[in-house]
């Protein structure tokens, strides 16, 4: 499937604030979600807590050590919604 990818605005804070060797982690790790969000290089997983208080599936990738990105499907479009350390699957 052809996706297209949108950030929300909390996700695009939380990158901003990261540090720069973080940032550059996540840049080479979105060269390889936005070829496919599913890859297993990027070992995605489903976030239980945050799926069940969102009312829609909610899956997180691994960027590197405990930086994180989260995300969702709605149609042909992945929304990236956070990332940061595991913290952000609180709900």
């Amino acid at each position: 499937m052809k996706y297209r990818f949108r950030a929300a605005k909390s996700f695009r804070s939380a990158l901003s604030k990261l540090p720069e060797s973080q940032k550059k982690s996540a840049k080479e790790a979105f060269k390889i979600f936005r070829q496919d969000p599913f890859s297993p290089r990027l070992r995605p997983h489903k976030i239980h807590r945050l799926s069940a208080a969102y009312g829609k599936t909610i899956y997180s990738v691994c960027i590197e050590g405990d930086l994180r990105a989260v995300f969702y499907v709605e149609g042909d479009t992945v929304w990236s919604v956070d990332i940061g350390s595991h913290a952000i699957y609180r709900a």
